[in-house]
């Protein structure tokens, strides 16, 4: 039971405390129950209770959906379903945030699994399908996932344009145009930089393949990786100059930092917290983001269905973190 006093307590202190910051009221001896229902009848939330301190974020408390909704809708969490079709890879380029090379073994999930896996995606409010991996070109039944996918969502897929030649550009030739984009990795204008991180002569036949693909009718973006002391405007202008010959619309030429994750050592630090999460599935489970689809601390869940409750718990913990940073904002104060 929550004695007269404890009631008081939180009255009190909760009460007069600033809209969005978190309280800590003593509460020894008190059932957490008791004390979680007096949070929702006043519109509080109850984040903890341990060693006998409850930490309550002071009401109102923005409902999940009022937070979900403030994200722009094309990147609400869940309106983005990332697919790693393997991991096996025929480079092995040294920033590779999921660890991919020759000798990573493939962990497909096959066109069975990922068909069932955007179906139930998009029944659960899924609007766009991305599937990377690795190398997706490796695999002998891409034409008939990238066939299921675009059959139920617009679809993009990942691939470093270097194998567009024999069976597997037969296998490009296959895919539909209509709903599907090709996103093609090219880091520089010029191949030093490119050949630096992904290895020689990978520039030159990056650059072939978006020709190829282009000259195939497919909509191509294309994304560079760059560190940030590699990301200078010349540098920056002249690579949009280059993808501006060959015919990339410029919302479709992307420039990204390299993220700390895989074999990167530098780079962007990305967590859990600091991500707007796009949920993100591989043959070992869903996870949290793309860019650490193999790191154990984005790990949702090592189920893969029903897809709909990991969608519906990374919302849930999105939702949460949303709360707690806005609550960490109101309440720093230097003086």
């Amino acid at each position: 039971m929550v004695s007269g006093g404890i009631l008081l307590d939180l009255v009190e202190r909760v009460g007069g405390a600033v809209v969005g910051s978190i309280v800590e009221v003593p509460v020894a001896g008190a059932d957490p129950a008791v004390i979680e229902r007096w949070c929702e009848r006043s519109g509080h939330r109850l984040l903890s209770v341990e060693g006998g301190t409850a930490r309550i974020l002071r009401g109102p408390v923005p409902d999940d959906e009022a937070i979900l909704s403030s994200v722009p809708a094309d990147r609400r969490p869940g309106a983005r379903l990332w697919i790693y079709t393997n991991f096996d890879c025929n480079l092995a380029c040294d920033y590779c945030c999921a660890k991919s090379s020759p000798q990573t073994e493939r962990r497909a999930i096959g066109p069975e699994l990922i068909e069932r896996l955007v179906e139930e995606g998009v029944s659960s409010g899924v609007s766009e399908v991305f599937l990377t991996g690795g190398e997706p070109f490796l695999l002998p039944d891409l034409d008939q996932i990238v066939s299921a996918c675009v059959k139920r969502a617009p679809t993009t897929l990942l691939t470093n344009g270097m194998l567009f030649r024999g069976r597997r550009l037969e296998l490009l030739r296959s895919m539909p145009r209509e709903g599907l984009a090709l996103q093609i990795s090219l880091d520089s204008a010029t191949p030093d930089l490119h050949d630096r991180h992904r290895g020689r002569g990978t520039w030159q036949r990056a650059l072939d393949g978006i020709r190829t693909a282009v000259a195939e009718g497919f909509r191509v973006r294309v994304a560079a990786t760059v560190a940030a002391d590699e990301s200078g405007a010349a540098e920056s202008a002249a690579f949009h100059r280059l993808l501006d010959e060959v015919r990339i619309d410029r919302d479709d030429q992307v420039i990204r930092p390299i993220a700390q994750r895989g074999f990167a050592e530098d780079g962007v630090a990305l967590t859990v917290e600091s991500l707007i999460p796009e949920v993100t599935v591989t043959a070992d489970g869903v996870f949290w983001h793309p860019v650490a689809a193999d790191h154990e601390d984005q790990l949702v869940t090592r189920d893969l269905f029903p897809l709909g409750d990991a969608i519906e718990e990374v919302q849930r913990r999105f939702a949460d973190y949303r709360r707690e940073t806005d609550a960490a904002a109101q309440r720093f104060t230097c003086a």
